[in-house]
């Protein structure tokens, strides 16, 4: 990539790092702990509204995991239908659909039930209903939306998308196989519900690739330029807790406590990277979904320590710091030992939680250029990363998780 590209690159990326100070980056008021999805009847009667459209996935929907939540609504006077036919990679289609079932029902308010993915369609379902005007594809990339969202309640099932905090949909065109985000501080919940019982049933896949994937909000998030001190402090604690309680959650699924603190260090890590953005991990990760449907925290998890690595010198000093927090290092190390330490726990933790090292037998060599063009494309000029990545630089990230 020659000087003048990345001169522009950063100049971009300081004028929004500036920009985000005037935004509104509203947080969701948070709602927690066991049982704590019986409190949103009252805030929806408090709110006038009686009718709602309820989000979820194909998987959750045939375990009836959201029963609690339709019961709990009923008990409490509210009427509620259930949209479930969000994919793991939510599509325009998805969206669309849940938008007509929304008008059919006329429902006044929406309920996120799920991981990242039924989040991330209600989230674009909250805007089409007040955006009717443009299209999905019109609100890709950044402050596309311009009417104020319906009232959106998130609960999330996994503890690691922080979608429930964001400012981001991650949508995909199943025709052209591309995977991009609609970036508004609109779409960001009103509530976040935090109820650790829904995640004690989790797969231990499903707990080990969702708390990577907070990991790699949080690692992000914090290498970064153009950071606010509330995104590192944020992306610190969250680290702390991931470290602490991520292994735990894998091995004792029941553990109420591992689940409420990996529940904060999702949410966290999701306002840690709300500011701080993420990066060269997410440009590649979101093309790996939009291709081959490869979940989001699989592909983050695998990816993250390869892109640390690449990146060499340019996050030593902010590894070594991050190696401090997850308490693997001694004071008399060096910086650089301290990075390499911080990497190869990341590493551990994937084998630990029999996540692999790379994806053999997915990425066909003939989809990798039209990839290293999205993944460029998405990354440049947006993100603040620490190491600006030319065309090679992402073959080379590809060729290194293909092998």
């Amino acid at each position: 990539m020659n000087l003048f590209l990345k001169m522009y690159d950063r100049v971009y990326q300081s004028i929004f790092y500036l920009a985000s100070f005037v935004l509104n980056f509203k947080e969701p008021i948070i709602i927690k702990g066991p049982g704590s999805i019986k409190e949103i009847a009252p805030i929806l009667r408090e709110k006038r509204i009686t009718r709602v459209l309820l989000v979820t996935d194909q998987g959750l929907y045939k375990l009836k995991l959201h029963d609690p939540v339709i019961e709990a609504l009923k008990l409490g006077g509210i009427d509620a239908l259930t949209y479930h036919d969000t994919v793991a990679n939510p599509t325009i289609d998805n969206i669309e659909n849940a938008l007509h079932q929304f008008d059919e029902f006329k429902a006044e308010a929406i309920i996120a039930f799920g991981g990242g993915s039924a989040i991330d369609c209600a989230k674009g379902v909250a805007v089409r209903a007040t955006n009717r005007k443009k299209t999905i594809p019109m609100l890709k990339g950044v402050l596309k939306v311009r009417h104020r969202k319906k009232l959106l309640i998130a609960i999330p099932t996994t503890a690691g998308t922080g979608s429930e905090a964001t400012v981001a949909a991650v949508v995909t065109n199943p025709e052209t196989h591309e995977k991009y985000a609609i970036n508004d501080p609109k779409l960001i919940p009103d509530y976040a519900v935090l109820d650790p019982n829904f995640l004690i049933k989790l797969p231990a896949n499903v707990t080990s690739t969702t708390g990577m994937d907070a990991l790699t909000h949080a690692v992000e998030a914090y290498t970064n330029h153009f950071q606010v001190k509330k995104s590192r402090r944020l992306a610190i604690e969250a680290i702390k807790l991931i470290f602490d309680n991520l292994e735990l959650s894998y091995k004792e699924p029941t553990n109420l406590v591992a689940r409420e603190n990996m529940q904060m260090a999702s949410y966290y890590a999701g306002v840690a990277f709300t500011r701080g953005y993420v990066g060269n991990v997410h440009a590649v990760a979101h093309t790996l979904g939009g291709f081959y449907g490869v979940p989001h925290g699989l592909a983050n998890a695998v990816i993250l320590p390869h892109v640390m690595r690449y990146y060499g010198s340019k996050v030593t000093r902010r590894l070594a710091e991050l190696a401090d927090v997850a308490g693997i290092t001694t004071r008399t190390m060096s910086r650089q030992m301290k990075a390499q330490l911080f990497i190869e726990a990341i590493d551990g933790l994937n084998k630990r939680m029999n996540i692999p090292e790379r994806f053999h037998e997915i990425i066909k060599e003939d989809d990798i250029s039209l990839m290293i063009e999205r993944a460029y494309h998405e990354a440049n000029p947006l993100y603040p990363v620490p190491k600006i990545f030319s065309r090679q630089d992402f073959a080379n990230i590809y060729h290194q998780i293909q092998d």
